[in-house]
């Protein structure tokens, strides 16, 4: 039987999971691959970020729906890729949140178009949340 930490974490990191998946996959699609574009380019980032940015929402969304998709197989691995992708998500979301609050950055181009990191910082302390919970057990 799932205990209440493990079904906090089960639960925290599905939720930040698919949230994460999703918005690395938007980003293949306009507007939200021009608006990334810009976010990046106006921030100061240099141009590799745009592809690394992506590549890391998806595989860090992956990571943390993975060990509960296929249960069995990544037991014996489940708090290491959460951890880590927890990790992952926490450094995303501190560059999410820099790019939020650069001056240059309209919020136009952010999510929901507004310039305050109120998104980043929600994920960011779910994700050291869930950091914690998972090294914890």
């Amino acid at each position: 039987m799932e205990s209440d930490a493990e079904r906090t974490v089960r639960i925290v990191s599905l939720l930040l999971g698919i949230s994460i998946l999703t918005f690395g996959i938007l980003k293949f699609v306009d507007p939200f691959h021009t608006w990334f574009g810009i976010q990046l380019a106006k921030s100061g980032l240099p141009a590799p970020s745009f592809g690394l940015a992506i590549a890391g929402e998806i595989t860090t969304g992956l990571g943390l729906i993975a060990p509960w998709a296929a249960r069995m197989p990544l037991e014996p691995y489940r708090r290491k890729i959460l951890a880590l992708s927890s990790l992952g998500l926490i450094v995303m979301m501190l560059v999410a949140t820099y790019v939020h609050l650069h001056p240059d950055v309209p919020a136009e181009v952010l999510p929901l178009g507004i310039k305050p990191p109120v998104i980043p910082l929600s994920f960011l302390g779910l994700a050291i949340f869930n950091l914690v919970r998972v090294s914890r057990r």
